[in-house]
């Protein structure tokens, strides 16, 4: 699940850098950003709901990942219970790992090593046009449609690591045989 969760929150954590793409005849870059603007730049891109929105997906994905792990078969309710317990649990340490008020700190930390106050300027002035308001409207959609796409991509080499990994078991087993037998 891992691994389908990682391109979302790189997709979260890379906004502001579907938006900027300094050309090479751009000024020099100006000094870090500021606390404030950076807080701005957050605001108006709307990261802040853009998380909420990735933790939604995150949820979305689990389900899936139980559906796909049961394969339509009827669960216990014994089963059903410990395995909504566990999803419970999950989903409130990653809205715990991903509240905004760890991720709003960390977010200013990376973009003021990243960014100069330049860079933030006109970011925040792009993300107020019709243009940047469209992308933010759309970047969750944009991100499930890579999620989509990422995991159709690693169904096949999913598969080969999971035969993969059955033939070294089968092989074990039959080398323990060999040697116990």
């Amino acid at each position: 699940m891992f691994k389908r969760i990682l391109p979302v929150l790189l997709c979260c954590g890379s906004i502001a850098l579907a938006a900027d793409n300094p050309s090479p005849t751009s000024p020099a870059p100006s000094g870090p950003p500021s606390e404030a603007s950076l807080k701005q730049l957050l605001e108006v891109a709307q990261a802040r709901k853009l998380v909420d929105s990735v933790m939604a997906q995150m949820d979305n994905l689990m389900l899936q990942s139980i559906a796909q792990a049961t394969q339509g078969q009827k669960i216990p309710p014994k089963v059903q219970k410990e395995i909504d317990q566990q999803r419970g649990e999950m989903a409130a340490l990653m809205k715990d790992l991903l509240s905004w008020s760890k991720l709003e700190p960390l977010y200013i930390r990376v973009y003021q090593k990243t960014f100069s106050q330049q860079e933030v300027d006109g970011m925040i002035a792009f993300y107020k046009t019709p243009a940047g308001q469209a992308v933010i409207a759309k970047m969750p959609a944009v991100m499930q449609n890579t999620i989509e796409e990422m995991q159709q991509m690693m169904g096949p080499v999913m598969q080969k690591i999971q035969k993969t990994q059955q033939d070294v078991v089968a092989e074990m087993k039959a080398e323990g045989k060999n040697k116990g037998g």
